[in-house]
């Protein structure tokens, strides 16, 4: 999950710097019952038996038959027939570098191509060295939901001038997304993931809001939703790759978008260039459990590094002189959130919001301070003193409390139908406690239960990824979005890929967002040359 700023909900979190999209959460309004004082709400219980009630309602309000889309490659050929029509991209970074975009139409259900269609919009950033030209790359910055069409120009930077000059650089709104054909659910909140709260009552608030979610996507989009997967993302962009006029892509992906490319790798390995997946996803882990619940390790981990960091400027943020000290300030105002939400601005921030709003900032050590402004703000609020909120706070939570300017619901669409999940609320609930006294800040949110245990089944199996393309991955040891397992699970799965560790560093994302000599040296030469190192290699900070 991702991680750069189409990824985030709001370009600066904390401060100045990024806040991802993959997760965040939350305005439970007309979703669930009313907070009220924590002590009311303490003698409300939940019952295995009236949650896997609440489930089993509203699930059978999404299902619908499966049909299984054929094996056989359908024909295509008015698809790949088709020329791009070329013109400003309206989007001041692409326009700077000279790109330009255009709208590419492919099936919305490919075993049914004559049928309705949508629009997948593309951007170009054409190669200068056409003697040397090497072909097309195409990119996604993870999510899933992030956009693309801009995220070329961040590639390009981290590239040198020599393989830059070598590559069309394709960036892609993914079906759904952006500017393809947007999936909006009127949701009253950003995304789909949120922390389950302290305790039960606040868990079966969680319940209810994420099945209020899924029925919004049930009325609006219905049956439609569910081509919107990754298996049919790697589908357009091979008849992008026909409308280009190329043999093979070559791909860098981030996140998410490692998974998209492990997948395209899979189903269409012969049209496979080189492939750079940088920030992994296991393919075998992939989803809105297992992928969600491996963020919950590093990012307590990342939260002792933080709280170290406060402490040892305890002079400043006023949160703790131990690693120990900050920790208990944080908790007590998670818990303080429950029994009475912190007035920031317009909003108010439960104990549902406030893990998410940590996790929005702690994917890289780069931003610790901003981190520390941020929970110093937080805690001063709730002693209600003056505050004066960073705009990068305000507007993660305009995006994670009331959907400003948009829903995600397309991230949850993408995982829903990609993956099936279990559907049993108590399920979650037994995860939820299992984890808290290892995991007290994020343990709720990395086993919390999703609008997918009350989605539709989805229409393909999950895919499997096992094949032999060459391919480099890129990770750091400490990732908090896509842990250094999941790594490690994807380079078993592609026999043939090498890996490239960044050791010791909290990081997600490293080619464009943390520059690394080592690092960048190894993926510049793979799209140089295509060489990949004989071994896996172990990069140190700078």
């Amino acid at each position: 999950m991702r991680h750069s700023k189409r990824d985030r909900p709001g370009d600066q979190a904390a401060s100045s710097h990024d806040a991802p999209d993959a997760v965040n959460s939350h305005d439970v309004s007309g979703a669930a019952a009313p907070r009220g004082n924590r002590r009311t709400r303490r003698r409300l219980t939940i019952g295995a038996g009236v949650l896997t009630g609440v489930a089993a309602v509203i699930g059978a309000l999404l299902v619908t038959p499966i049909v299984p889309p054929a094996d056989a490659e359908p024909a295509l050929d008015g698809f790949y027939d088709q020329r791009p029509q070329w013109k400003s991209c309206d989007v001041a970074s692409l326009d700077k570098a000279g790109a330009q975009c255009a709208d590419i139409t492919v099936p919305l259900n490919y075993a049914a191509p004559q049928g309705e269609t949508i629009t997948v919009a593309i951007s170009r950033m054409a190669a200068t060295d056409t003697a040397n030209r090497r072909g097309i790359m195409l990119s996604n910055p993870g999510g899933p939901g992030g956009a693309g069409l801009d995220f070329t120009p961040e590639i390009a930077a981290a590239m040198t001038p020599e393989v830059r000059a070598r590559y069309d650089l394709i960036g892609m709104d993914p079906r759904g997304i952006g500017r393809s054909s947007a999936v909006h659910c009127g949701w009253p909140r950003g995304f789909g993931l949120q922390s389950a709260g302290i305790d039960a009552a606040g868990y079966a608030e969680s319940v209810a809001s994420q099945a209020e979610l899924a029925a919004r996507c049930a009325t609006s989009g219905g049956e439609r939703l569910r081509y919107f997967t990754t298996r049919n993302t790697a589908r357009d962009m091979d008849v992008i790759r026909q409308v280009l006029g190329e043999q093979k892509i070559s791909y860098f992906g981030t996140s998410y978008g490692t998974y998209l490319g492990a997948v395209y790798t899979q189903m269409f390995p012969e049209r496979s260039d080189r492939i750079v997946l940088d920030s992994a996803v296991d393919p075998a882990r992939y989803g809105a459990v297992d992928m969600v619940r491996d963020m919950g390790v590093p990012n307590e981990a990342a939260l002792d590094a933080w709280a170290d960091s406060a402490a040892a400027k305890n002079n400043t943020y006023r949160l703790g002189g131990t690693r120990e000290e900050v920790r208990a300030t944080v908790q007590n105002l998670i818990r303080r959130a429950a029994e009475k939400p912190i007035r920031v601005g317009e909003y108010d921030v439960d104990d549902h919001a406030l893990p998410m709003m940590l996790f929005t900032v702690l994917d890289d050590p780069r931003a610790y301070d901003a981190v520390s402004d941020m929970v110093r703000l937080f805690a001063d609020a709730a002693d209600g003193l003056p505050i004066d909120p960073d705009p990068g706070i305000l507007k993660s939570l305009a995006y994670m409390l009331k959907a400003d300017p948009e829903d995600g619901a397309a991230q949850m669409a993408i995982m829903c139908g990609d993956a099936a999940v279990p559907r049993d609320p108590a399920w979650y609930w037994r995860n939820i406690e299992a984890a808290r006294p290892t995991q007290p800040v994020f343990g709720a949110f990395t086993n919390n239960i999703t609008p997918c245990a009350f989605w539709a089944p989805p229409l393909e199996e999950r895919t499997a990824v096992d094949n032999s393309v060459p391919a480099l991955i890129v990770q750091s040891t400490g990732d908090t979005r896509t842990s250094y397992g999941n790594a490690q699970g994807l380079h078993r799965a592609m026999t043939a890929s090498r890996m490239v560790t960044l050791d010791n560093v909290a990081i997600h994302w490293i080619f464009g967002r943390y520059p690394n000599n080592c690092v960048y040296a190894a993926v510049n030469k793979y799209f140089l040359d295509g060489t990949l190192p004989a071994n896996d290699v172990t990069c140190q900070r700078d």
